[in-house]
């Protein structure tokens, strides 16, 4: 199913900068997934659950375990891009993200994406469960998001 923008609350922009194009100035495949990140933490830091101390303060680290990217059309150097970005679901230690990126000036799709972050401690090494302030924070946002959490 094809995502819209409809289906998202938040929403960043980039510009397509002159060192992400190729020679015919078409925005490098690879640029997209340092796009999703972008706009990831500026969707975390936006609701609220960046630490003020900044990133990985809470004692947990966060891994990026799965990306996964459709590319539909190409964007050109100095285009800019609306990023829509939101949690579809959460999971015992990890959730998942949605990505659409858009023209900005004719709202024409030109990728949409998924990913998985888990959270993860840092001693051990092993998965550890998602806080209850984390889920609550998240749902007070956007109260689409799915849980799929084990009992």
């Amino acid at each position: 199913m094809m995502l819209n923008t409809d289906d998202f609350r938040h929403k960043t922009t980039v510009t397509v900068r002159f060192h992400e194009v190729d020679m015919l100035g078409v925005c490098n495949n690879a640029v997209y997934i340092n796009y999703f990140e972008h706009a990831r933490l500026q969707y975390i830091k936006d609701i609220g659950m960046m630490p003020k101390e900044g990133i990985f303060t809470d004692g947990f680290v966060y891994f990026m375990v799965r990306n996964e990217i459709n590319y539909r059309g190409h964007s050109y150097y100095d285009e800019e891009l609306d990023i829509y970005t939101r949690i579809s679901y959460i999971k015992n230690s990890s959730y998942g993200f949605d990505h659409l990126i858009v023209r900005k000036k004719t709202g024409e799709a030109i990728v949409d994406g998924k990913g998985v972050v888990a959270r993860v401690d840092p001693h051990s090494g092993k998965s550890t469960l998602l806080s209850d302030e984390f889920i609550s924070t998240v749902l007070a946002y956007d109260k689409d998001v799915q849980i799929l959490r084990n009992k």
